[in-house]
């Protein structure tokens, strides 16, 4: 009977690899995990390859071993593990014994050493052996019954496969690294032996270099560049070759009560996998682990957060009995969960499918309203079902929790239900605790917050073009999936709600911020906003017109033509055949041409590359706006719904989706030209109304800078001011070049621009740059000192706030990466002012909306982009709202400077701006 392979990992070697070639890393609390995360990968694969071998992971053991003994520099240029690697090593052991396979170290030896043994010992058995490592020194083992694998580059090596990379065969590696020597392991071998003169010289020579050195005087003969003295070369350092000889030498005959039979893997300990995991932030290993012990029906401990533990009970409500009980038990809470099933993830289209709830934990229920398969059981009637739930719904005082609750309200405002009383959004809880630690779907949540991984959509409807709509599912499936979504959305809430009451300031984001922004934002997205197709249409038509006349352009200057959109094409045409300076090179070593490249040498004066960036420029703006638009106005309104986003930016600014209206450029004439789409109707004008300069007036509030606090106190040009401060001229003597410059330092600093960065932005000497930068923090010192005082809190408290409390983790900020951490500090540095210009226009918003609702005015808003309102108003109403809208805007947060808004009336978004 044949015998599976013995599977040998060279633990240690593929832990530095992992460390070293993979992106670095880390858990929400800044721990690194990604050398552990990259062995473990490559251990999970080889496990689904050989899933009957007997295996082992191997790695060396503390202190020294017997080469240190042969040569006290052995290993003497390596510099000492860095610390994030050191603090990766216990957990990844931890990992590798709780997957059940067996994990050696013997002291005394490396792990080269007791692979080595153990290879040998199975080869001269006639057992296959597989060794997966890096290692080249392992080559050495090579022969019939062993093979080198290695994960990271997909290489496999026998013994043709060693002559092929090496040049010489598997008998041969140890004296061609005797000869070669090896950086890594301070091996010294012969001065001036490189890889090619070894092959040379073995290969010339038989019999290793105990043959060579019998016969020196025959090197000279050989083919081999400088041969002539090579031979005095070899006596010379004779000693050397032979000690690296030793040192290069993989001992086989380690003493170890271990063989192939005693390594067969064992079971996984699932309970330390999962501990180990969440501990890690594997999201998805954890989720795999989760589902298989919800499969096998293998209870699970609740988690110290989450106390619920047993086999939930969810209903399927189908009798009028059950609903009426269950109606009875939602008047009588002091608070439940409540979640819609429908056929779309668009809000403004979807149709109602069931609702859910739940009152306590581990028990909900799914009312099924318009499954509509063959087949389908009886369901309640919808009206009477939504009539009897309409004064609960609407009730303010009926506290309610939801996931995501901004959704489900605007699917009921369609179905005659003015959803209130959404005090709770787990969504939002969760992202005000930390906004980058994890993604706030439910999914994400419930696994990193009670363990639990949820039935996913995909599992009931399917993925793909089959995948079904929810009134397609069968009642069956769709009850547990449901009311599942309703009772860990209950859960999530009273583990999320006692994390926000430890942090008063925190939960003040969420109960004076985030939750009274819900329904306006709703509001906003089903009022929409106008465009105009036609025009779209003419601006799709030109912007196609002047890529032809680019491309053109393009393929003249380039001598031929090519492909644009062709990475490789152009690389040849700019890097090989016109010559441009290679600016930085591809993961795979070839010259990039990515856009910041390519914008490099357009700054340069180079004409093609200039050309390229426009066509890119015009592509973009045509496929992702004047072509895509037109297809998104619901035909229902004929408006085009834009979708919010609260809980994805980590700073708190909103975002956007379908279509994204954050990036639409408007520093060229082609990009405003979109912003002339978005139209008011007949009857109606354009308001748009812009905080002015928000960041920069929020950090002379942070820095409390004599000099930011005076020019803005006294309503004078700010880059004037500063040009003025900086170049030390007075303010009428500024010139418009100097207060270009000005306004490039002003913004600069605060996202951290370095003096590089602001030379080439203003197109000066770095040195000249630096004294500009210089002269500015002497002339305010007290945005020197913010700076400095922000870095140093962060580093201690490892977040930063905006001013109403909102918080940014910052784990990096004590990285030993100087990178990593030096990209943390420049977040510290421009958070606050982000996160508290964020929040100020949320803060607006509220207020314009509940003044707008509780008049008569005709107007309302439709759109919210970076720190700007737009309003669609009757056009004999525009002064009135006008002359309210700014200053109310400019009184949403209490600064020691006015927040200055500037609003402007047009016919579309354009002319308003």
């Amino acid at each position: 009977m044949s015998q599976t392979p013995l599977v040998l990992v060279d633990g240690s070697s593929y832990l530095y690899r992992a460390f070293h070639a993979l992106p670095p890393l880390t858990t929400s609390t800044g721990k690194p995990t990604g050398a552990v995360k990259g062995v473990i990968n490559m251990l999970l694969s080889l496990r689904r390859q050989y899933p009957d071998s007997p295996f082992a992971v191997v790695f060396d053991a503390k202190g020294k071993t017997f080469r240190d003994e042969l040569f006290e520099n052995y290993k003497a240029h390596r510099p000492p593990m860095p610390d994030d690697l050191r603090s990766q090593v216990e957990p990844l052991h931890a990992t590798i014994r709780a997957l059940g396979l067996p994990l050696l170290n013997i002291e005394g030896v490396e792990a080269d050493d007791v692979i080595g043994t153990l290879a040998r010992a199975c080869a001269n058995g006639g057992r296959d052996v597989v060794i997966s490592t890096g290692d080249k020194d392992m080559a050495q083992l090579v022969c019939p019954h062993v093979t080198l694998v290695n994960t990271m580059t997909g290489s496999v090596y026998d013994v043709e496969g060693v002559k092929n990379k090496f040049g010489v065969g598997p008998e041969l590696i140890i004296d061609f690294l005797a000869l070669m020597g090896d950086k890594v392991d301070n091996i010294p071998g012969v001065p001036g032996v490189g890889e090619k003169t070894a092959c040379g010289l073995l290969n010339g020579i038989p019999g290793g270099i105990e043959g060579l050195y019998a016969n020196l005087d025959k090197v000279a003969e050989l083919p081999i560049r400088g041969a002539k003295s090579l031979a005095a070369k070899l006596d010379e350092h004779r000693e050397a070759a032979y000690m690296s000889y030793q040192l290069a030498t993989i001992k086989l005959d380690v003493p170890m009560d271990v063989d192939a039979d005693t390594l067969m893997p064992g079971e996984p300990h699932r309970e330390a996998l999962i501990a180990l995991y969440k501990e890690a932030e594997f999201k998805n290993w954890l989720d795999d682990l989760l589902r298989e012990a919800k499969e096998s029906g293998e209870p699970l401990p609740a988690t110290e957060a989450d106390e619920c533990h047993g086999e939930a009970h969810y209903e399927t409500v189908l009798e009028q009995s059950q609903f009426d009980s269950w109606l009875e038990k939602l008047k009588a809470a002091d608070l439940f969960a409540f979640d819609t099933e429908t056929t779309s993830i668009d809000a403004q289209q979807a149709q109602l499918v069931g609702v859910s709830f739940a009152v306590t934990p581990m028990e909900a229920a799914y009312v099924p309203l318009a499954h509509s398969y063959m087949g389908v059981p009886g369901q309640l009637d919808m009206d009477a079902v939504l009539a009897a739930l309409k004064p609960l719904l609407e009730d303010p005082k009926k506290v309610k929790v939801m996931q995501h609750g901004k959704y489900d309200l605007n699917v009921l405002t369609r179905y005659g239900i003015d959803l209130q009383g959404i005090a709770f959004d787990t969504m939002l809880e969760s992202y005000v605790l930390d906004s980058t630690a994890t993604r706030h779907d439910m999914d994400s949540l419930a696994l990193k917050y009670l363990g639990h991984s949820t039935i996913r959509f995909e599992d009931i409807a399917g993925k793909g073009a089959k995948q079904l709509t929810f009134d397609q599912i069968a009642i069956e499936q769709a009850g547990p999936y449901a009311a599942e979504d309703a009772d860990v959305t209950l859960r999530l809430h009273k583990v999320l709600k006692e994390k926000l009451d430890t942090t008063p300031s925190v939960l003040s984001v969420l109960t004076d911020i985030e939750i009274p922004l819900v329904p306006v934002l709703a509001r906003i997205e089903r009022n929409g906003a106008f465009v105009d197709k036609n025009l779209l249409g003419i601006q799709s038509k030109e912007l196609g017109e002047k890529m032809v006349a680019l491309e053109r352009e393009a393929f003249e200057l380039a001598g031929q033509e090519f492909n644009l959109g062709s990475p490789k094409q152009l690389g040849e045409i700019l890097f090989v055949k016109l010559g441009l300076p290679v600016i930085s090179k591809t993961a795979s070593g070839q010259p990039s041409t990515a856009e910041a490249v390519l914008q490099e040498l357009a700054d340069q004066d180079y004409p093609l590359p200039k050309v390229i960036m426009q066509h890119r420029s015009m592509s973009k703006l045509k496929s992702t706006y004047t072509d895509k638009l037109p297809g998104q106005i619901n035909p229902l309104t004929g408006r085009i719904h834009t979708s919010y986003h609260q809980a994805v930016t980590a700073t708190g600014r909103l975002s956007s989706s379908d279509p994204n209206l954050q990036n639409i450029p408007i520093r060229t004439a082609e990009g405003r030209r979109i912003r002339q789409a978005f139209v008011a109707p007949k009857g109606y004008k354009l308001l748009a109304a812009d905080y002015s300069q928000i960041e920069l007036r929020i950090m002379a509030h942070l820095a409390q800078d004599e000099s930011l606090l005076h020019a803005f106190q006294n309503d004078l040009d700010i880059h004037r001011a500063t040009a003025a401060e900086v170049m030390g001229v007075s303010l009428e003597e500024v010139s418009n070049e100097q207060r270009r410059r000005a306004k490039a330092i002003n913004f600069g600093l605060i996202y951290g621009m370095s003096a590089f960065g602001l030379a080439k932005q203003i197109g000066v000497g770095r040195a000249e740059a630096q004294a500009y930068i210089d002269r500015y923090f002497a002339r305010y010192p007290g945005v020197l000192a913010y700076m400095e005082r922000t870095r140093a809190q962060a580093a201690e408290q490892g977040f930063v706030e905006t001013i109403f409390g909102r918080r940014l983790y910052l784990p990096e900020i004590n990285s030993k990466n100087g990178a990593m951490r030096k990209a943390a500090e420049r977040t510290a540095i421009n958070a606050p002012m982000q996160g508290t210009a964020a929040d100020i226009i949320k803060h607006a918003m509220v207020k314009v909306d509940d003044w707008l609702t509780g008049s008569k005015l005709d107007a309302k808003i439709i759109l919210q982009v970076h720190d700007e309102l737009v309003l669609e108003v009757k056009e004999d109403q525009v002064d009135e709202v006008k002359a309210k809208l700014c200053p109310l805007m400019g009184s949403a947060a209490d600064l020691d400077v006015p927040l200055l808004v500037e609003a402007g009336v047009g016919l579309n978004w354009d002319e308003a701006h």
